[in-house]
């Protein structure tokens, strides 16, 4: 009976806050990006699994420089050159593409530009890789289309996967824990076909299983989100980042069995949100309950200030990014954003 290890990782967003020519000098978070893609991988580097999956949104966005692209794709050609195949699903930030696609060709990355099924032989043992790049509007119509455009129906492979960027009902995201459902672009999970033993999906950037239906009733094919490695909004101030490692078996049937899983966390910086009411406050005592209270926090922070109802002249000029940067350490990341609010 053949083992295949999987290292699935997904919403890297390489670039995030991480300007070439930066007008400011402050901490930048763009670096502690690369740091955990690093960390990520490097299962792979040392041969711990046969392949690696990236589940979308290698990129912060679209248009990007040449430079951020090598600079993204020089740890997957580390783990490419060592033998170790890599198989990339383009996302919502990539806008389905990867631009400057020369700096990126390696005869073991493959892109997902186009449905496809890739092929992964060891040994005796055949790991077949379907997918097809992210899709804006009306996936829950267009899904099945796409899928039969893979050629997945025809390939005899001991274990299949499909591999995609999309939001499947049942899913959660934000504080709240916010479900997607029946909306148009959202996956119907019922219409996912029982000849995969998993499926690999992002764009939520939240770890999570899916299991069960919206109904309670067992899905015949878990669904896999790793989430992102880094926390890139506040609503996921409270959520683990990593990376997962999943092994396979074949079972003798189509699509394999999925045997074991498990869930490796990264390092993040934690992120504090506070509420200030300022009131009356004038620029003085605005000033020394800011450096008091930024005083008590972590040095390592990144702290949200959410600036509510009434601010004078004076006091605003405290909440600049300025005048916040220099009441707070220079390992933290600090700003201020203003919700309903007057001035007097």
């Amino acid at each position: 009976m053949g083992l295949i290890r999987i290292l699935f990782l997904a919403d890297t967003h390489l670039g995030f806050d991480l300007p070439f020519r930066p007008r400011i000098q402050r901490r930048r978070r763009g670096p502690e990006f690369f740091a955990n893609f690093k960390r990520a991988l490097q299962p792979a580097v040392i041969g711990r699994v046969d392949c690696v999956v990236h589940g979308g949104d290698l990129l912060y966005r679209s248009k990007v420089p040449p430079r951020l692209v090598t600079m993204a794709f020089e740890p997957l050609k580390q783990v490419a050159d060592q033998g170790t195949p890599v198989y990339l699903v383009t996302g919502n930030h990539e806008r389905s593409a990867i631009r400057h696609r020369h700096l990126a060709e390696h005869p073991r990355i493959h892109i997902f530009d186009r449905p496809q099924t890739f092929l992964l032989h060891k040994g005796g043992f055949t790991l077949a890789i379907a997918g097809f790049p992210f899709v804006r509007h009306g996936i829950r119509k267009e899904f099945l289309h796409l899928y039969d455009q893979t050629g997945q129906r025809h390939v005899n492979a001991d274990v299949q996967v499909l591999c995609i960027h999309q939001a499947i009902d049942g899913a959660t995201v934000g504080p709240a824990g916010y479900m997607f459902r029946d909306t148009p672009e959202v996956i119907k999970v019922s219409e996912i076909l029982a000849g995969f033993a998993a499926v690999l999906s992002d764009h939520i950037h939240r770890f999570q299983i899916l299991e069960k239906d919206l109904q309670g009733k067992a899905l015949h094919t878990p669904v896999f989100y790793p989430g992102a490695i880094e926390r890139t909004s506040f609503v996921e101030r409270n959520e683990k980042k990593g990376y997962l490692i999943l092994e396979f078996e074949s079972d003798g049937l189509k699509g394999g069995r999925l045997r074991q899983w498990r869930f490796y966390e990264l390092p993040t910086r934690p992120m504090i949100q506070l509420n200030l009411h300022p009131g009356d406050m004038d620029a003085a005592k605005l000033k020394s309950y800011l450096e008091s209270t930024i005083g008590e926090l972590s040095q390592d922070g990144i702290v949200k200030l959410k600036i509510h109802g009434r601010i004078s002249q004076a006091a605003m000029a405290v909440l600049r990014a300025v005048s916040l940067r220099s009441l707070a350490p220079p390992t933290m990341n600090i700003d201020a954003a203003f919700q309903e609010y007057n001035f007097f």
